[in-house]
């Protein structure tokens, strides 16, 4: 049985142009208002001890399917079953009283979460540790921070392993010390079972925490599926921000399938990698990589930037860089003309499998022209070589040595 089974859910909201339309409604029983769908036909399962990102641009509708799955507000369409304890970080300050102390806080929240009095004296001690608020514990909320509700928010709402938890992006407001300790928290709960619902905009998040995502876009489920997938995917729909950027998924450089997106004013012809001249595959931890990626402009293009990103096998971006960021004007690429720019580095990176995503566009980012995106244009393999013996994913070159200083002992008087 799924531990939370979706079908066919929808949401609207009736919008009406004044105040006034909406009490003319009220005495004539004529419709004066529009109606909004924020979500519609969203259907998916999870199963026990799953863990799935939600993802896509401010206004998608991720908030509102987590506030129906929580019980905070009510679908328009659809069904949804939930089997199992739900404890949920949704908005930041959701179930505080601003007025109350922090430790009145954590008995009116966890009454909501359907805590009782004892349960929740029982575990106080541990959320008071856990928050590390000090003395603002005893202190009205209207007083603290930001970062301190959530630490106590966050404490609270995970007080208890929860059957299945939800988190929206209020983990984006703590300090970093404090969100690496709720996602150690969230992968201990992981470890014996619970299932998480996870919506953030890092991406590097999504793909460490999640075993799948789904994308929302204007209300809709448009693509479910690994991580790594999906996040390449959002990507794409966030850089087609002209009416004739394309996004499909097609035939990549390689004969494989891939995403891509861009109104092919310069189009990507080819990505090679070479090392000493000669084109690799494979090479050794610190040798030189030279990346050549080779355009073709189908238009006179002034000032365009090319660039790279490399990706882990997980899908995590490991380093990336463009034209704009080394400061190489590429000044102006001439219609019907084959452009060939090399980046040429040495590979200071761990042993694994890595793929290359090439991009052309305007100006700094993809956001403001965007020419040609184009994930996994090549992949290639780091071994370890004689001297690059280390753990992790960056190679320092790191040296050691060592001093001695001998230390006299007093004479004696």
């Amino acid at each position: 049985m799924p531990i939370i089974n979706v079908q066919n859910v929808g949401k609207r909201y009736k919008r009406y142009s004044t105040n006034l339309s909406r009490l003319a409604e009220w005495i004539s029983r004529v419709k004066r208002h529009e109606e909004k769908w924020v979500l519609q036909d969203i259907s998916f399962q999870m199963e026990k001890g799953e863990s799935m990102g939600i993802i896509g641009h401010n206004g998608a509708g991720k908030s509102t399917l987590l506030k129906i799955l929580t019980g905070t507000t009510k679908p328009s369409q659809g069904s949804m079953e939930i089997n199992g304890r739900v404890s949920a970080l949704l908005e930041l300050g959701l179930g505080f009283h601003p007025d109350f102390t922090g430790v009145e806080n954590i008995y009116m929240l966890g009454q909501l979460m359907g805590l009782n009095n004892q349960e929740i004296t029982t575990v106080l001690p541990d959320i008071i540790d856990f928050a590390e608020i000090g003395d603002y514990i005893h202190q009205p909320l209207r007083t603290y921070s930001s970062g301190m509700g959530v630490r106590l928010a966050f404490a609270t709402v995970t007080a208890v392993r929860p059957d299945i938890l939800i988190v929206d992006e209020a983990l984006s407001v703590g300090d970093a010390y404090f969100q690496h300790k709720c996602f150690n928290r969230i992968r201990t709960f992981r470890m014996h079972g619970t299932s998480l619902l996870f919506v953030s905009h890092d991406p590097i998040a999504v793909k460490n925490l999640c075993d799948r995502a789904i994308l929302l876009d204007n209300g809709q489920l448009i693509k479910d599926g690994l991580p790594d997938e999906v996040m390449d995917y959002y990507n794409a729909i966030i850089a087609k921000r002209e009416a004739d950027a394309q996004i499909a998924e097609s035939i990549g450089l390689n004969n494989k399938k891939a995403v891509r997106s861009g109104n092919k004013d310069i189009e990507i012809e080819e990505v090679s990698l070479e090392s000493n001249g000669a084109k690799i595959n494979a090479l050794q931890v610190a040798e030189h990589l030279d990346i050549k990626i080779t355009v073709r402009a189908n238009k006179e293009i002034l000032h365009p930037t090319v660039g790279f990103v490399i990706k882990d096998r997980l899908g995590n971006e490991v380093f990336g860089t463009n034209t704009f960021h080394l400061n190489y004007d590429l000044d102006k690429f001439e219609k019907d003309t084959t452009y060939t720019v090399i980046f040429s580095q040495k590979l200071n990176i761990g042993t694994g499998t890595y793929s290359i995503t090439a991009a052309v566009h305007d100006s700094y980012h993809h956001l403001d022209k965007n020419y040609d995106w184009l994930e996994q244009a090549a992949t290639f393999q780091v071994i370890s070589g004689a001297e690059s013996s280390f753990v992790g994913v960056v190679y320092l070159d790191s040296s050691v040595h060592l001093e001695r200083e001998v230390v006299s002992c007093p004479s004696s008087p």
